[in-house]
């Protein structure tokens, strides 16, 4: 008889770190001699990883970046530790039993029995085979722990079940669930390589909520307040059931009427839009997202209306407090004529919309110019300036441009929307108007209130009925161009990224009709990217070159040129969206527009109007920076923060290097993202927004003492160079090393 032998904690652990120590060329005897040192014979298993964790975190410098691997390990041992015994598994084969997994979570009502209803036992035990247990070496330490702790699957009383490549599967099952079944398993399969090699990330809510029962798949959402007391309050109410359910929000306010206007005739009774928005405020604060964080809503308003100067006190931290809502976020939607007025110390005139409307029988905000320098709008403005039955305010508009720079360098807000460069490139012109961005400012889709039109009582119930509009919804995901583009997968990784964006549409459940109907009616996603600074680094390429910039131009063309025929192959099998006709890609004034010539573009643009497009609007890069994390790369387009620093949440603070830093990449990673040349941050941005069909998620850096002038010519660069909006500016406390570009 053979018998056991039982280890201690402290013996077990020395195995673990035994076995690792072939997987990373790490000097453990140091950290060999404290753990020795701190642990007591009696400490549990479970402490012993904890503790040994903490010390090789204590390890992660710019010399050895590579502690952050080892902690992973000894992470995801603690993890799969406490997952197999809650699934009574074999704790050396913590990923048996995945159909045991998904019955057993159906049954708590953790995940959605419609696994078990699509998929038979003999397809699940198939793709149980397909999973890699040794992708699960890829993860650094912050993204092990930012998954465990906030992404995977548990039971209702916290307790593990769920490992990371579980949560790959499980979202690659959830979003081909629909497809037709002789491809089916070839989808999961490919969708799974995708996330498990980590090339691309989905969304936050798709990775938090595909294949479970609670939440939605989409991140954010735009809603277009009508200049009603209905309008105003169902939009509360809907923008509340979004809040509930996770969702970020942009709220277009232009609209509504100003402060001092009339109502039903009666002059001076309107308040204007800021007792609005404070409400808006409170409905961030009070109803929360998952019981989490307050809800994330951004408003948008007009520069040209009355209002305009309060909204740009909104967020300051001095003033009348009654005026305030630090809790939301704030835009501008900005004319190409005011910033031609801000050059050149120009007057600045400001309307009432709903007196606009009244005198002269348009809506200002629903004309855009079509050329840079000329167009409806301005001709629509200055008649307006010119009609004398108006009320009008006329201010300087640098004057106007100075509170804008005030509030962002207090508050990071408001973000700017170039509203016409927007409109200009908008390639559904034929089906309505782009009013605002996102939360995050890198969608831009057509845009248009629900109304109201007949209330009624049927067979004793009060029956309203509404004209549904233009309720715009994002459905994001973004490339890892740290991972894929060196290991040139691209063009496979954009062919499955795209359709999984597709089948969000079909499989989300929205709280709110309009934002149903407007996805089926566009189909638009946001296939966007992250880690930029990363692959540069890999690439050896620094920053504030010409050579970045022109990869910017190529690479962004090249993922645009993919996307666009994934997506027409998509509309081949399934059906163009709706509206696709009249719009630029059926016209070709898409391709014509961005001086897409060559051969190839030119036999894709005829392929696209000779089969359709799936997918209304393509690109956008979002923020991601939550997923950058978890992907172990650099977040969104942006530079780093510095080559090693400390990751601070409300629950942790870990060290961090900069992704694959070596002795090489450091080089590129030095000038970090408050002391690079932000110049050369929108040059490169102004490559890529040609071959973006949304927008971009783009921040600026600055330091806490950046002069008003400089900051006022990084913005007029923006917008001349053809950015559509931009994101928070970002300013330093007075710590970080001196810049030489904000002083030149």
């Amino acid at each position: 008889m053979t018998l056991k032998v039982t280890l201690t904690a402290k013996e077990s652990l020395e195995r673990f770190i035994e076995k690792e120590k072939r997987n990373l060329a790490l000097d453990y005897t140091t950290y060999m001699e404290k753990i020795n040192r701190v642990l007591q014979e009696e400490v549990s298993y479970e402490d012993a990883l904890e503790t040994s964790i903490s010390l090789a975190l204590e390890n992660i410098d710019e010399a050895e970046p590579d502690w952050t691997y080892l902690a992973a390990q000894l992470y995801l041992e603690k993890l799969y530790t406490k997952a197999t015994v809650n699934r009574k598994l074999d704790p050396e084969k913590p990923y048996a039993g995945f159909y045991d997994l998904i019955k057993m979570l159906t049954d708590k009502g953790i995940y959605t029995e419609s696994i078990l209803n699509k998929y038979d036992k003999e397809e699940i035990d198939y793709l149980a085979k397909q999973i890699n247990p040794e992708r699960d070496r890829l993860f650094t330490y912050l993204a092990i722990y930012t998954l465990a702790t906030r992404y995977l699957a548990t039971d209702h009383d916290k307790s593990p079940y769920e490992l990371p490549q579980e949560r790959w599967m499980i979202i690659a099952m959830h979003l081909m669930q629909d497809e037709e079944k002789t491809n089916r398993l070839d989808y999961v399969i490919e969708a799974y390589w995708a996330l498990s090699n980590l090339y691309m990330t989905v969304a936050t809510p798709t990775l938090n909520n595909a294949g479970k029962t609670h939440g939605q798949l989409s991140s954010c959402f735009i809603d277009t307040v009508d200049d009603s007391l209905q309008s105003i309050y169902d939009s509360n109410t809907d923008i509340a059931k979004l809040s509930k359910n996770g969702g970020g929000i942009g709220v277009y306010m232009g609209k509504v009427r100003g402060r001092g206007s009339a109502i039903k005739g009666f002059k001076g009774m309107s308040s204007g839009v800021v007792p609005w928005i404070k409400q808006l405020n409170n409905t961030a604060v009070s109803v929360d997202q998952l019981g989490t964080r307050k809800g994330a809503i951004a408003v948008y308003l007009d520069v040209w209306h009355t209002d305009i100067e309060p909204f740009l006190d909104l967020k300051l931290n001095n003033g009348d407090d009654r005026l305030r809502a630090h809790d939301i976020f704030t835009g501008v939607c900005i004319p190409d004529y005011f910033m031609e007025q801000v050059e050149n110390r120009g007057d600045w005139y400001l309307f009432d919309p709903h007196e606009v409307r009244q005198v002269m029988g348009f809506s200002l905000e629903d004309f855009f110019d079509e050329k840079k320098g000329n167009g409806e709008w301005r001709k629509r403005y200055e008649a307006c300036i010119e009609n004398e039955a108006l009320t009008k305010r006329v201010v300087p508009a640098i004057s106007i441009m100075k509170r804008i720079l005030k509030s962002q360098l207090e508050s990071g807000t408001p973000f700017m929307f170039y509203r016409d460069e927007v409109n200009r490139r908008n390639v559904n012109q034929h089906e309505g108007m782009i009013y605002c961005s996102n939360l995050c400012t890198e969608i831009t889709q057509n845009q248009s209130s629900t109304e109201l039109v007949a209330e009624e009582v049927v067979d004793g119930l009060i029956v309203k009925k509404y004209r549904a509009g233009d309720f715009v919804v994002c459905n994001l995901s973004s490339i890892n161009l740290g991972r894929a583009i060196p290991e040139n997968v691209l063009e496979r990784l954009i062919t499955i990224q795209v359709r999984m964006l597709d089948n969000v549409i079909d499989l989300n459940t929205l709280p709110i009709l309009q934002t149903t109907l407007t996805n089926q009616k566009y189909r638009a996603i946001g296939l966007g990217t992250f880690g930029w600074h990363h692959l540069l680094a890999k690439k050896g390429i620094h920053w504030e070159t010409e050579e970045a910039v022109a990869y910017a131009d190529s690479l962004y063309e090249q993922i645009a040129y993919y996307a666009i025929q994934a997506s027409m192959a998509l509309s081949k099998e399934k059906g163009r969206y709706p509206v696709f006709a009249g719009s630029k890609w059926e016209t070709g004034a898409y391709f014509d527009e961005r001086n897409y010539t060559d051969a190839k573009w030119q036999s894709l643009k005829h392929e696209v109007q000779e089969n359709g497009i799936r997918n209304s609007y393509l690109l956008a890069v979002a923020p991601n920076s939550s997923t950058a994390m978890i992907a172990g790369s650099t977040a969104s387009i942006d530079p780093v923060f510095k080559p090693f620093y400390y990751e601070e949440k409300k629950d942790f603070k870990i060290p961090v290097t900069a992704p694959e830093l070596t002795p090489k990449t450091y080089d590129v990673y030095r000038k970090s993202a408050y002391i690079v040349d932000q110049r050369w941050s929108i040059k490169q941005n102004a490559k890529r927004q040609r071959h973006i069909d949304q927008s971009i998620s783009f921040n600026f850096y600055v330091p806490y003492n950046i002069r008003a002038s400089v900051l006022l010519d990084l913005h007029v660069q923006a917008w001349r160079e053809g950015l559509k909006t931009t994101y928070y500016v970002r300013s330093t406390a007075n710590d970080v090393e001196e810049c030489e570009w904000c002083h030149s």
